[in-house]
């Protein structure tokens, strides 16, 4: 029997109450309280831990993210905040100087934002990244994750001519000649990235590794990430690659997936016969499958999410649809029908306004059984975010998201609409079920500058002085009750997971400074002094 007592320390059990001491038995709490209360409960072998008076909270959940892909990143170019094309550029070049091993069979990154270019606030094109190279294909996506562009080589490598079909929810651009630009949005990015050899189950296992180790770092202790059907290898090959993980004890976090499928028949495949009724799942608390991930837009910095009335600084574009409203209700009945339940990325209101419909339809006497859910849902009205809660469904909010976008948001959708959008404040009001997420590597997938953005509504620099339409800002116990029981409830585990009482879960964050008394500014510099996961120790600072 293993068993862990956390001391002296300032243990946050539910809003304005707080312990002093808890202690855990085989990875369930079993007593909350006094010093005096939790040392007389200890065993022998118990390891006792000396908070000396640090906030304890429990383990941090992202509900929302791609854990391969952080992990691949720490070991691809960084892309992340360049200032220019040509830096971008030179970044680029000096990697595969350095590492032309890595790039042998072509290059892959996400992070530019054109938006923090000072030289030309563009897009690259294919003639950009031919100053990189033209011997090896190259495709960088935004940091949305949807806008990405290829060099000549890859254009080449794909067969990609004035005279090809567009890809469906998808584009890739022209030249004035008519000729592919290499500039692709959508469901057109994997398309072009799977031209670059993808990667192998060694790749993938050293990537999530690398990934869950960082993630422990900055105090999660469990993830929902979306990276089957999210990336170049098959389904299987990844259920399987995790499940290995698991095995040999190499996860520091809980892990549940999030999957994609963009062809109706596959998902049938799985939902009826497939990984969701015969996959072998030996220890559910920590490896578990979980919904159906699809996406219905874009973004809003690429300008794909779909809009009702279009977006104010583009006229005439009103976003990509990704997914038809027919494909998205043949795969929600199939889930419906198979007790699975669906996660949808919204970012614009009228793809946010679509999806509610699609749920709507599979509703069981107006109520939501399954938990579907609504992820981003960035661009709302009141109406909208009334209809939500009238429905019952969840939101997976990714309050960092706020960093970039309050600089660009009312430029796009108006003073009046940005006012009502990321609406953390009328969420809580409105009683909507909310977790959060950082979606990364869309952003880091460091808990406190998103509990930062939430509760201040600025950015990293401080900017406005009085937030972002402040009435939307959330107190902090809202904030991290959103990442640990609202993450729980998303994935049906809140009468387990997501509080320090007993019975539930032994997940926690011992943090360097106390988040419920410090000056708000100072939440985004936060990191976790240990991490503690299923009773064990995971990450000690």
């Amino acid at each position: 029997m293993k068993s862990i007592a956390l001391l002296n320390g300032k243990i946050y059990v539910q809003r304005d109450v707080f312990a002093q001491a808890v202690y855990a038995e085989d990875g369930i709490i079993r007593l909350v309280g006094t010093n005096e209360e939790i040392q007389a409960a200890v065993k022998p072998n118990t390891r006792i831990v000396d908070c000396g008076g640090k906030t304890v909270i429990p383990g941090l959940n992202d509900s929302h993210l791609h854990i391969h892909m952080l992990g691949l990143n720490l070991s691809r170019v960084d892309t992340m905040g360049v200032t220019s094309m040509a830096e971008l550029i030179q970044r680029c070049r000096d990697y595969l100087a350095k590492n032309p091993e890595a790039c042998a069979h072509g290059m892959l990154s996400t992070g530019w934002n054109q938006d923090l270019f000072t030289d030309e606030k563009r897009i690259p094109t294919r003639h950009d990244l031919d100053k990189i190279s033209t011997e090896i294909p190259i495709f960088l996506r935004r940091i949305c994750g949807h806008v990405g562009t290829a060099n000549t080589k890859l254009l080449e490598m794909m067969g990609l001519t004035r005279d090809s079909d567009q890809f469906p929810g998808g584009t890739w651009e022209k030249e004035e000649d008519g000729s592919p630009n290499g500039i692709f949005t959508e469901n057109a990015c994997d398309a072009a990235e799977d031209v670059v050899p993808r990667i192998t189950c060694e790749d993938f296992e050293r990537a999530y590794i690398a990934g869950a180790k960082y993630a422990v770092s900055v105090g999660l202790t469990t993830v929902q990430s979306n990276d089957a059907g999210n990336c170049t290898l098959p389904h299987q090959e990844v259920y399987d690659t995790i499940r290995k993980i698991f095995r040999e004890g190499n996860s520091p976090v809980r892990y549940r997936h999030q999957v994609c499928f963009h062809d109706v028949e596959q998902f049938r495949a799985y939902a009826e016969e497939g990984e969701w009724v015969h996959g072998q799942y030996d220890d559910p608390d920590k490896l578990a499958l979980g919904p159906l991930k699809l996406f219905k837009d874009g973004s809003l910095g690429g300008r794909t999410g779909t809009m009702r009335n279009g977006y104010l600084d583009d006229p005439g574009n009103f976003g990509v649809e990704t997914t038809s409203d027919e494909k998205m209700e043949a795969m929600c009945r199939i889930a419906d029908k198979a007790g699975i339940q669906v996660i949808t990325h919204v970012i614009g209101d009228k793809a946010i306004e679509d999806v509610i419909g699609n749920y709507e339809h599979i509703a069981h006497d107006g109520k939501n059984p399954h938990r579907n859910s609504l992820v981003h849902c960035q661009i709302t009205d009141k109406a909208l975010m009334e209809r939500i809660a009238r429905d019952d469904l969840l939101i997976q909010y990714q309050p960092i998201f706020l960093d970039y976008d309050m600089h660009a948001v009312v430029s796009r959708c108006g003073e009046e609409l940005s006012s009502t959008s990321y609406a953390f404040k009328t969420a809580a009001d409105l009683g909507i079920h909310v977790s959060y997420g950082t979606d990364c590597p869309v952003e880091d997938c460091n808990p406190f500058p998103n509990i930062y953005s939430a509760v201040t509504r600025k950015d990293k620099t401080g900017w406005p002085e009085g937030g972002f339409f402040p009435q939307e800002c959330v107190d902090v116990p809202t904030a991290i009750d959103a990442y640990t029981i609202g993450s729980a409830y998303a994935e049906f585990r809140e009468k387990d997971k997501g509080r320090i009482m007993p019975g539930f879960l032994a997940d926690f964050t011992v943090l360097d400074t106390d988040i419920f008394t410090c000056d708000p500014m100072a939440i985004r510099g936060i990191l976790p002094t240990m991490t503690i996961m299923d009773g064990d120790v995971v990450f000690e600072r």
